[in-house]
C-alpha cells in the first residue's frame, strides 16, 4: 500500500539538510507580510520561497509559529548585459509585499536591475466541458460539434501558482539595493548606488527621478546611497541612507528632484575611536521607519540604532550587536565579511526591533 508523502515536510527537511545547500541556496533577504503570515525568501540562486504560518489546532498548539512551505518559484534569471558587457546575476536583492485587497498576494522583487511584480493565488477548482476545446486543451473541429456544452467547475487539489504581472527594467545604471512601496499603494521607489527612482505599479515603460547624487566628476564621489525607506503613513515622505553614516528625510512636496534634504541625521564620530575601517562599518545597510512614522531604525555593520524624527543630533538608543568583532575588524577585511550586510525590522508593537543575517540556512533572526 502506497504510503502518503506530506511535500511540505519534504520541502523543509531539504531546507533544513545542509548536505544539499549549495552557493544558490544561501538566503539574500526575508521579508514578512503585513499580517505576519506569510513569509517570503530570496536567494542567490533567484529563487523566491514563500512560507505560510502552521494554523492553530487543538490537538497541536504548539505548532502555531511553525512555518511551512507555501510556494516556490523562479523570479529572476541570470541575463548578460551585451552593451556593457555585464553579467547580471540572478541573486534577489529585496522582497516587498503589497498589502492584501482580495484572496491574492502580491509582492516585488528585485535583482541587481529588474524589478518584478509577482501574484500567488490558490486555485481548488478546473473548468470542464469546453465547447471548442477538448479536456487536453487541443482545438476541436467545429465541424464534429453537435451539441453545446455548459462549461463547469470541479474540484481539484489545491494548486498554489506565482504568475508574473509586471515587470520594471531599463531605468538604473547601478546595482538595485532597496526597494520600498509608498502607503498611496500605487507607487513604489526603487534605489541604486546613485539614483532613485519613484515608478507606478501600473506603469512599466517610465520611471520619475527624484534623488539623484551622481557628480559630474566621478572621482569626486565619496559617497553612496544604500537604502531607502517610504514614510508608512505620509505618501510624500522618505527617508535614504548613505556609506558614510547618515539619513536625509526628503519631503516630494518640495520638488520634483529632492535634492535637498529636510533633515540630516547624524551622529558625531569620536576621534578616539577612529581606525582605518570606521567609515567601512559605519555605512547603513538598512533603515526602517517604524509602524507609527515617529522614528528611524538603521543598521550598519556593528550596532542598530534608533532616530527619533524630532531629534537629528543623536540617536535616541544604540544597540552593540556585534561589539565582539571589533576586534577582529582586520580579518574580516581580509576575507571580505566586513562588507557583509545586515537588514533590521520593527515587531508589530514597535518595542521590539530584530535584525537578521543570511545564510545557507533559513535566516538567523536575533531579537534585541
Amino acid at each position: 500500500m502506497d504510503e502518503e508523502i506530506d511535500t511540505r515536510k519534504i520541502n523543509n527537511s531539504f531546507l533544513r539538510d545542509h548536505n544539499y545547500a549549495t552557493e544558490a541556496d544561501i538566503i539574500s533577504t526575508v521579508e514578512f507580510n503585513n499580517t505576519g503570515e506569510l513569509l517570503a525568501t530570496g536567494d542567490k540562486g533567484g529563487r523566491v520561497v514563500v512560507f505560510q504560518r502552521e494554523q492553530e489546532s487543538k490537538n497541536q498548539p504548539h505548532r502555531r509559529g511553525e512555518y511551512n512551505v507555501y510556494s516556490t518559484f523562479q523570479s529572476h534569471e541570470p541575463e548578460f548585459d551585451y552593451l556593457k558587457s555585464l553579467e547580471i546575476e540572478e541573486k534577489i536583492n529585496k522582497i516587498r509585499w503589497l498589502p492584501q485587497q482580495n484572496a491574492a498576494y502580491f509582492l516585488l522583487s528585485t535583482n541587481d536591475k529588474t524589478v518584478k511584480l509577482w501574484k500567488i493565488s490558490e486555485r481548488d477548482k478546473r473548468p470542464e466541458g469546453y465547447n471548442l476545446k477538448d479536456e487536453d486543451g487541443r482545438i476541436r473541429d467545429p465541424n464534429t460539434i453537435t451539441s453545446l456544452r455548459v462549461p463547469v467547475l470541479r474540484p481539484m487539489d489545491l494548486m498554489v501558482e506565482a504568475t508574473p504581472r509586471r515587470v520594471f527594467s531599463n531605468a538604473h545604471t547601478y546595482h538595485i539595493n532597496s526597494i520600498s512601496i509608498n502607503s498611496d499603494y500605487e507607487t513604489y521607489m526603487s534605489t541604486d548606488d546613485l539614483r532613485i527612482n519613484l515608478w507606478n505599479l501600473e506603469i512599466t515603460n517610465r520611471s520619475f527621478n527624484i534623488v539623484d547624487i551622481k557628480p559630474t566628476n566621478m572621482e569626486e564621489l565619496t559617497e553612496v546611497i544604500t537604502a531607502a525607506e517610504f514614510h508608512p503613513n505620509q505618501c510624500n515622505t522618505f527617508v535614504y541612507s548613505s556609506s558614510k553614516g547618515s539619513i536625509r528625510l526628503c519631503d516630494m512636496r518640495a520638488a520634483a528632484l529632492c535634492d535637498n534634504h529636510s533633515k540630516f541625521f547624524e551622529e558625531p564620530e569620536d576621534p578616539s575611536n577612529r581606525s582605518f575601517f570606521s567609515e567601512i562599518i559605519s555605512s547603513i545597510s538598512d533603515v526602517k521607519f517604524s509602524h507609527s512614522g515617529r522614528y528611524l531604525m538603521t543598521r550598519d555593520y556593528l550596532t542598530v540604532k534608533v532616530w527619533d524624527l524630532n531629534m537629528e543630533s543623536k540617536p535616541l538608543e544604540t544597540y552593540q550587536v556585534h561589539d565582539y568583532l571589533r576586534s577582529k575588524l582586520c580579518s574580516l577585511y581580509e576575507n571580505d565579511c566586513i562588507f557583509d550586510k545586515f537588514e533590521c525590522v520593527w515587531n508589530g508593537s514597535d518595542r521590539s526591533v530584530t535584525h537578521t543575517l543570511f545564510t545557507a540556512d533559513p535566516a538567523h533572526i536575533i531579537n534585541d
